[in-house]
């Protein structure tokens, strides 16, 4: 492997422009000190490389993985792509660098640190998405199911498979806060989208009604007096609880008619 060069690579990115990093620090004997993506600002006394995206570039990157690297490797970069924290790129960088240089077996030798590394980003990926397929409460909204959620890594393909098989007769909209994207899904089509902002409309007195429903069951099941914050917030993190139903305040869900007839 080359010394690390004074350089920072800037890439659009993309998995392509990651891809075409990828080339470049090959063509150029060179093993960059950063990776950053067009949306990300920095202050450095090193110098900028910008890398553009080049499809003939990344499409002969994206061949090499399965023959040099196998397909292992490439299911484990395409996840580690997902991931939302810092140093994503360099680091799945590092990793190809190594399967080039070991092949298929780079994916069994945990001993390196750029193996471990990638390992994580994707561990902490797929934790993230587990949690989510039983954490999103979807609403009834104008005759689609529709969520919102604000996870830390893009795990919108993750789910996708799992709710549009588990709804597949019904429409779906998933909208992802954080990284500004929805997955939008009717029987049987499902397409993941960026999307700058979005807001669900009012729930009409049914949606009201079964949110109430469903609030009273968490209460009821609940056992007041083995209540364990610390172990609830183990289980289910706290960062979701904003879009969960039953962990907002309790509220009068009750419909406009009924509250007539008390008055």
């Amino acid at each position: 492997m080359p010394d690390r060069s004074n350089v920072i690579y800037r890439s659009d990115g993309s998995f392509d422009g990651l891809l075409c990093c990828v080339f470049e620090s090959f063509a150029r004997r060179e093993l960059p000190a950063a990776i950053l993506t067009v949306a990300e600002e920095q202050c450095s006394l090193l110098p900028v490389r910008e890398i553009p995206t080049d499809p003939q570039k990344a499409a002969r990157v994206r061949a090499s993985i399965p023959v040099k690297l196998g397909s292992a490797a490439g299911r484990l970069i395409e996840s580690a792509f997902l991931y939302g924290g810092e140093g994503r790129e360099l680091a799945i960088l590092e990793l190809m660098r190594a399967g080039y240089r070991l092949g298929p077996r780079v994916v069994s030798m945990l001993d390196l640190p750029e193996v471990q590394t990638v390992f994580s980003m994707r561990r902490a990926v797929e934790n993230e998405a587990h949690h989510l397929t039983g954490f999103v409460r979807f609403s009834e909204i104008r005759g689609a199911l529709v969520s919102v959620i604000a996870p830390r890594h893009f795990v919108l393909p993750l789910l996708a498979e799992h709710f549009c098989g588990r709804f597949c007769e019904e429409r779906l909209l998933l909208y992802d806060r954080t990284h500004r994207a929805a997955l939008f899904y009717q029987p049987y089509a499902a397409q993941i989208r960026e999307m700058e902002s979005f807001e669900p409309a009012a729930p009409d007195q049914e949606e009201l009604r079964f949110r109430r429903m469903w609030e009273d069951y968490f209460h009821a099941t609940a056992i007041v007096a083995r209540a364990n914050p610390a172990c609830q917030m183990g289980h289910m993190p706290k960062r979701f609880w904003a879009h969960l139903t039953e962990m907002q305040p309790r509220t009068d869900f009750r419909l406009s008619s009924e509250k007539a007839l008390l008055k």
